[in-house]
């Protein structure tokens, strides 16, 4: 693509191929070109928004209903187990549109848990530390209980 072109907004505007299984006035939902596994679907929404804090809230609610009907789609057409389904904003967001990936999966198909490496918190008190700057930022107060 040329600098300065979205290659999933061309997508959406049919000037890219791409294999559809799903468009509507919200989203396109295409196969990945380098799938995990067959049937891996990237479900875009027609707007371009680089990361889901970029897509307005009113297309939240309908966005997010076709993620669900991908994933129920790809479990029952592929007679699949269930699915993987994934996002990144910014880092590893190869094409800087969001775009949730969709993924086959049955019982020892290789895949295990995440792509990356793991790790702990060191003790409940560190854990309650990142969960409080979580909730400051996000204005809310502690769950109950």
């Amino acid at each position: 693509m040329p600098d300065g072109e979205c290659l999933f907004c061309a997508v959406v505007a049919g000037e890219r191929p791409a294999t559809v299984v799903l468009s509507d006035d919200v989203t396109v939902a295409f196969l990945d070109t380098r799938p995990v596994f067959k049937g891996h679907v990237l479900v875009v929404p027609r707007t371009h928004v680089e990361t889901l804090t970029d897509l307005p809230v009113p297309l939240v609610g309908p966005f997010f209903e076709r993620v669900r009907a991908v994933a129920s789609a790809v479990e029952r057409g592929l007679e699949a187990g269930g699915t993987f389904v994934a996002m990144n904003n910014r880092i590893s967001q190869s094409v800087p549109h969001l775009h949730v990936h969709v993924v086959p999966r049955n019982r020892k198909d290789g895949l295990r848990g995440f792509f990356w490496p793991r790790t702990k918190y060191d003790d409940l008190a560190e854990a309650e530390s990142y969960a409080r700057r979580v909730r400051e930022a996000a204005g809310s107060a502690p769950p109950a209980g």
